[in-house]
């Protein structure tokens, strides 16, 4: 039966995200039971796609990208695919009208980072922003709003604000990894191989007023949604706190992480707050 073999697509979805982020998944588990499976569809799509641009190195990464790319417009076109997680991307995808000018950015981006290693200008920082974190948190939205369009276009900057900061966050908390693992550099107009402290608080104070706007999206938020995305949102901002704290050097050869137990501290502070409608 198709139902058993959707149920079993849902279930990898929930796996990838369990497997690849456990913050990420504490904070879909926040999220209500109506909307919490279409996140994690979501997110398995977004990960899989990464996953072939940084991960595989022993493996034509082209070849490989290409073919997930067909497979993903054959899964949107024909509403189902033998991979799973495209197939239960797929059906949210249609179920929340997703625009494909979304899923087409985000692809452009990942594909950028099969060559593209130094992004020199704002132009082209911003273009890859967009693409590997703005429309995410778009798609992330289209689920939370459940189709009302009204609301929707009155978030959407906010949405994307929250989805450059966790992106942001996550380029300075990696720097290591992108730098020397895989010749990339974001940041524009800044020498990582010698951050200094000026460079890094400047891209701190840009982090910071993303996460501002971000959170004003956030307090309007349905009530489905507001404390799952309001702790995903502490748990990144705890992490900007953290890396703002730590010396340049430091983050060029440490990966910084908050430990399970802080996350579940701002778990419990996170719901002290939003039962106090603090949020």
């Amino acid at each position: 039966m198709k139902q058993i073999f959707d149920h079993v697509s849902y279930s990898c979805s929930k796996t990838v995200t369990k497997s690849y982020s456990t913050s990420f998944t504490l904070a879909t588990k926040m999220l209500h039971s109506s909307i919490r499976g279409d996140i994690y569809n979501i997110y398995g799509f977004v990960r899989f796609a990464d996953e072939i641009v940084d991960s595989f190195h022993d493996y034509d990464k082209e070849t490989l990208f290409n073919k997930f790319e067909t497979d993903l417009v054959d899964a949107i076109e024909n509403r189902i695919s033998l991979n799973p997680i495209l197939n239960s991307f797929q059906h949210t995808y249609h179920t929340y009208n997703i625009p494909y000018e979304f899923v087409d950015s985000f692809m452009k981006s990942m594909r950028m980072d099969l060559h593209k290693t130094i992004y020199q200008t704002n132009e082209e920082y911003k273009e890859y922003i967009y693409g590997s974190a703005d429309v995410v948190g778009l798609m992330c939205l289209k689920v939370f709003v459940k189709g009302d369009q009204e609301a929707f276009d009155r978030l959407k900057t906010s949405a994307m604000a929250l989805g450059s900061a966790f992106q942001k966050v996550n380029f300075l908390r990696d720097l290591k990894d992108d730098f020397e693992g895989l010749n990339r550099t974001y940041f524009p107009n800044t020498n990582l191989s010698a951050l200094d402290e000026e460079s890094k608080q400047r891209i701190i104070q840009e982090i910071n007023a993303d996460f501002n706007l971000g959170f004003q999206g956030i307090k309007n938020l349905p009530a489905s949604a507001k404390f799952g995305v309001y702790t995903a949102y502490r748990y990144y901002y705890k992490l900007l706190q953290k890396l703002q704290k730590t010396p340049p050097l430091q983050i060029q050869n440490t990966r910084i992480r908050v430990p399970n137990y802080q996350k579940f501290g701002l778990l419990a502070k996170s719901y002290v707050n939003y039962k106090l409608n603090l949020v």
